[in-house]
């Protein structure tokens, strides 16, 4: 999640004790030996550190070329994937600046760059946050139209406003970060007799309820609201879609067929996505939560080690997995990611129309009508009339 409980500034003597074989904190029986911590922290440095170069490489290749995708091909800029390069961006913005400042915590037991990354590096992990899980709900919003209320889906000037809200998603989580940048600030804590250490912290400790109402308010915002808003939107969405199977009458054309699967295709990629931007994060939210709410006490126990290192894993892995959950639900991305890779056997022709008939394509709702060759417009269950475009 956010910096703080990524960098461990929440309760920042947790995992610093722990792979610290002089900490006086009283320890467990088995980091009384100093050669057994020595061992842990070296252990647990190189996997870390190794891990986070992964991250980073499938990170950086998978969201770049995701963006390049829907940049060079006119036919793939729809109101769904311009929110997709949306989140990718956010996901870029996220890799390249917290990720190797959280992974240098492991060469070094205090904080190291200052004030001003201090107050940085939070805020412009809760932006990327943000963009996230806001862009999510307005996927969903989006799906909720065109399967719920089709008639009320905007065609002209749908690139605008698609990109006027995929701004505002990002405007507005900058200035819910704003306060995160404002209290943040380096402290010197003590760490054994007359020994202190610099730490980055995202709020003031005059108060035992800061920590504990920053932890609430950040599950709240950027996860429980949201993911509730979605389950709504996605309850509608199931019901629709049940109720449409029911009553569907037999002699529907092939194209109507056709495009109440590919509702049906892009509103699973969503519900993935959401899937994993949760799997990804609810345990970095719990586990802040329960050290806010424990501030005081150090759990120097080998299963809170454990728990906190691939709770860091999986909130920064959420970064690099959209990219791969879209190669392998869509074709058509997976055939243009092989060809930005030069994976593919050599140069391929475009498909004609007729591959539009393959129901094995995802296409997802059009906002251009700019290629006639790759779009179909077919009626909707209740008469609208919408352009689909291959993903």
């Amino acid at each position: 999640m956010d910096n703080e409980f990524i960098l461990n500034a929440d309760h920042p003597i947790v995992l610093e004790d722990a792979l610290n074989p002089n900490a006086t904190t009283e320890a467990p029986g088995w980091w009384s030996d100093s050669d057994s911590a020595e061992t842990v922290h070296f252990v647990v440095r190189c996997v870390m550190t190794s891990v986070y170069i992964i991250i980073i490489t499938v990170g950086l290749v998978g969201n770049i070329t995701l963006v390049n995708i829907f940049i060079t091909n006119s036919a793939m800029r729809s109101v769904p994937n311009i929110f997709i390069s949306s989140l990718a961006a956010g996901d870029l913005l996220l890799l390249v600046t917290c990720v190797p400042v959280d992974a240098f915590r492991y060469f070094s037991e205090e904080w190291v760059f200052g004030e001003a990354a201090c107050k940085l590096i939070p805020a412009i992990q809760l932006t990327s946050v943000g963009v996230s899980v806001f862009t999510l709900t307005a996927l969903s919003a989006d799906r909720y139209r065109a399967i719920v209320n089709p008639m009320d889906i905007q065609t002209s000037g749908a690139v605008f406003w698609t990109c006027l809200k995929a701004v505002s998603i990002w405007v507005l989580s900058v200035l819910l970060a704003v306060p995160e940048a404002i209290f943040s600030q380096v402290i010197h804590m003590p760490n054994g007799t007359n020994i202190t250490f610099a730490n980055c912290v995202p709020y003031p400790l005059s108060n035992e309820m800061h920590p504990k109402i920053h932890s609430v308010m950040i599950f709240l915002v950027y996860f429980l609201i949201p993911l509730a808003i979605i389950s709504v939107y996605y309850y509608h969405i199931a019901r629709t879609l049940i109720k449409s199977a029911h009553d569907m009458p037999g002699e529907l054309s092939d194209h109507t067929k056709r495009q109440m699967e590919t509702r049906k295709r892009l509103a699973k990629i969503v519900l993935v996505f959401v899937g994993l931007f949760a799997l990804c994060w609810f345990p970095n939210h719990v586990l802040y939560m329960y050290r806010s709410f424990h501030y005081h006490q150090t759990d120097l126990s080998l299963a809170h080690l454990v728990i906190t290192l691939l709770a860091r894993v999986l909130s920064f892995s959420s970064s690099c997995v959209n990219p791969f959950a879209l190669y392998l639900l869509s074709e058509s991305f997976r055939r243009h990611f092989n060809s930005q890779l030069k994976c593919g056997r050599g140069s391929r022709p475009e498909r004609q129309p007729s591959y539009l008939h393959s129901t094995s394509h995802i296409r997802l709702t059009s906002i251009k009508k700019t290629a006639p060759t790759a779009a179909i417009v077919a009626p909707s269950a209740n008469g609208a009339h919408r352009q689909e475009v291959a993903l």
